[in-house]
C-alpha cells in the first residue's frame, strides 16, 4: 500500500517511525513549513520533518493546501492512502478524492466526542475518565468521516495535555497500523458517527488560560492540568503575569468564607479561594521574568501574605 503521510508534532512523529519500521512504501511526507520556535525563535523544522529526513523520505512543505501549485505537485503522486495524523490544514476534496482508499486520519478522540483541534485538552478539562483514539477516513466535514478503528485510555489523576498526548501517539501509531493492515484485506466496516453524540473541542486560544477564580477549584484544577504545554493557567500577582504550572483542589470545610482569587497562606501552603467556597492549593509556580518554583519557595522569595488578591 502506497502512501502519503500528513503531519506536523510530535503527536505524529509514533506514527511515522511505525509505518516505516512496518516497511510501508511512502512516497511524500507533507509537513509544515519550517517555523521560529524555543527561546532563540530560531527557525526550525518540525519534529516529522526531521524524522522524515533522518529515514531519507522526499518532504513538501506547503504554506497552503488550496492553491494550484500545491494541487498539482501533490496530484503527480498516486498513493493507495494518504495517512493523516495531526496535521493542521483542512483537506480540500481534490485530495480526499486522490487515493483509492482515501484519506485517513488519526483522532486523539473516541469519536463523535471531542471534535476539533484540542480534543486531548478539553476531555481534560471537562473532567472525562477515559478517552482513546480513532481512525476514520476524512470527508468534508471537521472529524465528521465515517469510524475505522478505536482504542480507549483511561485518564490518569495526575494526566496532563502532554503525559496523555504521549500515551495516545503510541497506542494511536499501532491502531494506525492495524487500520491500513485491515484496508489491504478488506476487514474494516466503516461506522457511521451519531452525529447527536458529537461534543467539539475547539482550538485552544491565549486567553483560555486566564484563570477566572469564580469557578470552582477542581476545574481550575483540571484546566491547569489541560492547558499544559500551551496556553498554560495563568493570572496575575502584583499587576505581573503569574503562571501555574502545577495545582490541586483540597476541601474546605465549610466553605472558604473568602472571595474568589483571595490568598490565604495558612499552614505553610499558598491556597486561592475560589468559586462555590473552594480552595485550589498551588504546588509550583512560575512569575513574569522568573523561573518556576515550588509554592512555598515563591511565598518565602515574595512574601506573599494572607489576603493578597490574583486577577485584580
Amino acid at each position: 500500500m502506497n502512501l502519503i503521510f500528513c503531519g506536523t508534532p510530535q503527536f505524529a512523529v509514533p506514527t511515522l517511525e511505525k509505518l516505516v519500521a512496518e516497511k510501508f512504501p511512502i512516497q511524500l511526507v507533507i509537513t509544515n513549513p519550517d517555523e521560529p520556535r524555543g527561546r532563540g525563535h530560531k527557525v526550525q523544522p518540525s519534529p516529522v520533518k526531521e524524522t522524515a529526513l533522518r529515514h531519507g523520505l522526499a518532504v513538501y512543505q506547503p504554506a497552503k493546501l488550496k492553491t494550484d501549485e500545491t494541487r498539482n505537485f501533490i496530484s503527480q503522486y498516486h498513493p493507495d492512502a494518504i495517512v493523516i495524523v495531526a496535521y493542521g490544514h483542512i483537506v480540500p476534496q481534490w485530495m480526499i478524492d486522490l487515493p483509492s482508499q482515501g484519506c485517513i486520519n488519526l483522532h486523539a478522540s473516541v469519536l463523535p466526542k471531542y471534535r476539533g483541534a484540542a480534543p486531548i485538552a478539553w476531555a481534560l478539562v471537562r473532567g472525562e475518565k477515559e478517552t482513546g483514539v480513532t481512525t476514520m477516513k476524512i470527508d468534508a466535514g471537521m472529524d465528521t468521516g465515517d469510524m475505522l478503528l478505536e482504542r480507549r485510555e483511561p485518564i490518569r489523576d495526575d494526566d496532563t495535555t502532554e503525559t496523555l498526548g504521549e500515551r495516545l501517539s503510541l497506542i494511536g501509531a499501532d491502531l494506525m497500523i492495524e487500520t491500513l493492515r485491515q484496508l489491504e484485506r478488506g476487514e474494516i466496516a466503516p461506522r457511521r458517527q451519531n452525529p447527536d453524540l458529537a461534543t467539539l473541542a475547539p482550538r485552544l486560544k491565549k486567553e483560555d488560560g486566564r484563570v477566572d477564580w469564580a469557578l470552582p477549584a477542581e476545574e481550575l484544577a483540571r484546566r491547569v492540568r489541560g492547558f499544559i504545554p500551551w496556553p498554560g493557567a495563568y493570572t496575575s500577582y502584583r499587576g505581573k503575569h503569574l503562571h501555574i504550572w502545577r495545582a490541586e483542589a483540597v476541601p474546605a470545610a465549610g466553605g472558604s468564607g473568602l472571595a474568589p482569587g483571595t490568598v490565604t497562606t495558612e499552614g505553610g501552603r499558598l491556597a486561592v479561594a475560589c468559586g462555590e467556597g473552594t480552595l485550589l492549593v498551588l504546588h509550583e509556580v512560575q512569575l513574569e521574568g522568573r523561573k518556576r518554583l515550588s509554592a512555598r519557595d515563591f511565598v518565602n522569595g515574595a512574601r506573599v501574605e494572607s489576603g493578597e488578591t490574583l486577577g485584580s
